[in-house]
C-alpha cells in the first residue's frame, strides 16, 4: 500500500467568483503565493499544494456566505485551523479556498456550574485553559501541539491525557456547522446525554471537513485537580516500561497522564530541549486528586516499575518542573526529526488492545533497529496508541521507500492485533488505503453519507476515502 498521491486537475477560479470573494472578505482574501504555500501543507511529509484562495471569517455567517458560493461555482472548500496536521488531512489537492478559521478565536461562554464553555473553532486549547484557570476549570484534550478546537474536533484528537479523560469524542457535546448545501445546524444541545435522533456530533467529529465546516464547539469540562504530582522513570528494557503501564491500569490506578518515549527519543529529547535523563526507555506520568490520592497512586507505580526493571522514580508537585517536562515531551516530535540536520520527518501512529501493546512495541523496535534511518518511539501507551517519528533525508528518495515499507508493516502488525491504523493523527491522504484494510464495507457506507451529504465533493475532496 503507497502513501503517495498525485494533485487532482483544477480549474482556475472564475474572475466573477473571485470578485465575489473580494466583495465578502476584502482584506481578508489572500492570493498571494506565500500566504497560499503556508496553507498548501502542514506538519507532515508530503508536499505542499497549493490553494487557489484563502479566506478568513469571522463568523459563521460568512462561512455561510463562502459555502453558497463555492457550490454555486463548484469551487473546493478546505477547512484549515492551525496546520499542524500529520496525514495531509488539509492539503487542497484538487485547488480551491482554504478557510483559515483562526481568526473566529472568540469564547462565547462558559458555563461554570455546568461544567461546559463555547467557544469559536479558531480558538487554541493552550489560550482557552489560561482563560478558564480563574474559575477552577481546565479543558484535557492535549495532543502536544497548541492545535484549534475546531481542528481538533475535525480529526477526533486526543493526546496526552486521554487515558483518564478520554478524546475529542468524549469532550464535544455540540457543534456548530455550515453544511455542504450552505445550511447553519446545531447538532445537539448543551445535555450531558441524549436520545434525540441520529448522533450527528460523533459524526461531524473526525470527519477531516470533507462533511461539514466546524465553527463552534461547545465542550465538556473539568475541575482543577486539588493536586498534580509529574514522575520520570528510566527502564532497562522497553517491555519493562509497557508492562507497568499495563498493570497499573488492570489494577484499576487513575493515570491521569502516561507516555512511553523510548530510548532513541531520549537522546532527541536530550539534545534538543537541553537535558540530561539516562538515555533509556522512559516512562514520563502524571496523577491527579487529591494530596493523599495523588501519594497513594505514586507509591502503587513506583512499586510496578521497581518490580518491572525501573530505576529511581523522580517526581515533583512543582508547576515549573511539570511545565519543563511535558514542554520536552510536546517537543519530542522536533527532537526526533532534527537528529539529522536538514531532516524532514514522517510521523505515523496506530494503536491496539492494551493487552497486545508490548508485543507490538517490541516488534517495531526491532524493525526499526534494522534500518540505519534514525527513528523513535513516543506515544500515549494508557490507551495502547503510539507515534513512530522518522528523520528523512529530503535529498535520499529510497529513504522514503524504506520508510513507507515500515510503515506498512507497522500497520499490518497492529490490524493483526485488532487494533486500528491511526489512534489519533485520522486519515486524510495518507492511509486511505488502510482504512480499507482495516473496516472493509464499511467504507463504502461512509462513501454513502459523504455522497448523500456533499454531493457535489467539494468539502475537503479527497481525504479519508476517494469517491
Amino acid at each position: 500500500m503507497t502513501a503517495h498521491y498525485t494533485p487532482q486537475p483544477r480549474k482556475p477560479l472564475p474572475p466573477e467568483f473571485l470578485d465575489q470573494l473580494g466583495a465578502l472578505f476584502g482584506d481578508r482574501l489572500a492570493l498571494g503565493e506565500a500566504v497560499r504555500l503556508q496553507h498548501g501543507g502542514s506538519e507532515t511529509h508530503f508536499a505542499p499544494t497549493l490553494p487557489d484562495a484563502v479566506v478568513y471569517p469571522h463568523s459563521t455567517e460568512e462561512v455561510v456566505a463562502l459555502v453558497k458560493l463555492c457550490v454555486a461555482a463548484e469551487v473546493p472548500v478546505i477547512p484549515f485551523g492551525a496546520g499542524t496536521s500529520i496525514e495531509g488531512n488539509t492539503i487542497p489537492i484538487r485547488g480551491g479556498v482554504t478557510v483559515d478559521l483562526s481568526q473566529m478565536d472568540a469564547i462565547l461562554s462558559v458555563n461554570a456550574e455546568d461544567f461546559d464553555c463555547t467557544v469559536q473553532a479558531g480558538v487554541r486549547r493552550e489560550e482557552l485553559n489560561a482563560h478558564l484557570r480563574d474559575v477552577g476549570l481546565f479543558f484535557p484534550i492535549d495532543p502536544g501541539a497548541n492545535a484549534t478546537i475546531g481542528g481538533m474536533a475535525s480529526t477526533r484528537a486526543s493526546g496526552t491525557n486521554a487515558v483518564r479523560y478520554g478524546t475529542m469524542r468524549e469532550a464535544v457535546l455540540s457543534l456548530r456547522v455550515v453544511t455542504p448545501d450552505g445550511r447553519d445546524i446545531r447538532t445537539s444541545r448543551r445535555a450531558r446525554k441524549s436520545a434525540a435522533g441520529y448522533d450527528l456530533t460523533r459524526l461531524m467529529i473526525g470527519s477531516e471537513g470533507t462533511l461539514g465546516i466546524i465553527t463552534e464547539v461547545t465542550l465538556r469540562l473539568h475541575g482543577i485537580p486539588e493536586a498534580i504530582s509529574a514522575a520520570v522513570c528510566s527502564f532497562d528494557s522497553l517491555k519493562g516500561a509497557v508492562d507497568t503501564v499495563v498493570q497499573s491500569i488492570q489494577i484499576g490506578v487513575p493515570l491521569a497522564r502516561v507516555e512511553i518515549l523510548d530510548d532513541m527519543q531520549m537522546r532527541a529529547v536530550n539534545r534538543w530541549s537541553k537535558l540530561d535523563y539516562p538515555e533509556l526507555t522512559t516512562l514520563f506520568f502524571e496523577f491527579h486528586g487529591s494530596p493523599s490520592y495523588v501519594d497513594e497512586q505514586v507509591r502503587t507505580v513506583e512499586a510496578l516499575a521497581g518490580a518491572n526493571g525501573g530505576g529511581q522514580f523522580h517526581w515533583s508537585n512543582l508547576p515549573e518542573e511539570r511545565s519543563k517536562l511535558w514542554k520536552a515531551r510536546h517537543e519530542a516530535y522536533y527532537a526526533a526529526v532534527n537528529l539529522r540536520p536538514g531532516a524532514i520527518g514522517w510521523a505515523t501512529d496506530v494503536c491496539v488492545p492494551i493487552s497486545r501493546l508490548a508485543e507490538c512495541i517490541t516488534e517495531t523496535k526491532t524493525d526499526l533497529e534494522a534500518s540505519a534511518i534514525p527513528a523513535t518511539i513516543l506515544g500515549h501507551v494508557g490507551d495502547g496508541n503510539f507515534h513512530v517519528v522518522f528523520s528523512i533525508d529530503p535529498n535520499a528518495p529510497q529513504e522514503m521507500d524504506e520508510v513507507e515499507a515500515i510503515n506498512s508493516r507497522l500497520v499490518e502488525r497492529a490490524l493483526a492485533m485488532d487494533g486500528t491504523c491511526t489512534g489519533e493523527h485520522g486519515i486524510g491522504i495518507g492511509k486511505q488505503d488502510w482504512l480499507v484494510a482495516e473496516l472493509g464495507d464499511a467504507v463504502d457506507m461512509m462513501r454513502m453519507i459523504k455522497r448523500a451529504i456533499d454531493p457535489k465533493d467539494l468539502f475537503n475532496p479527497g481525504k479519508i476515502f476517494a469517491l
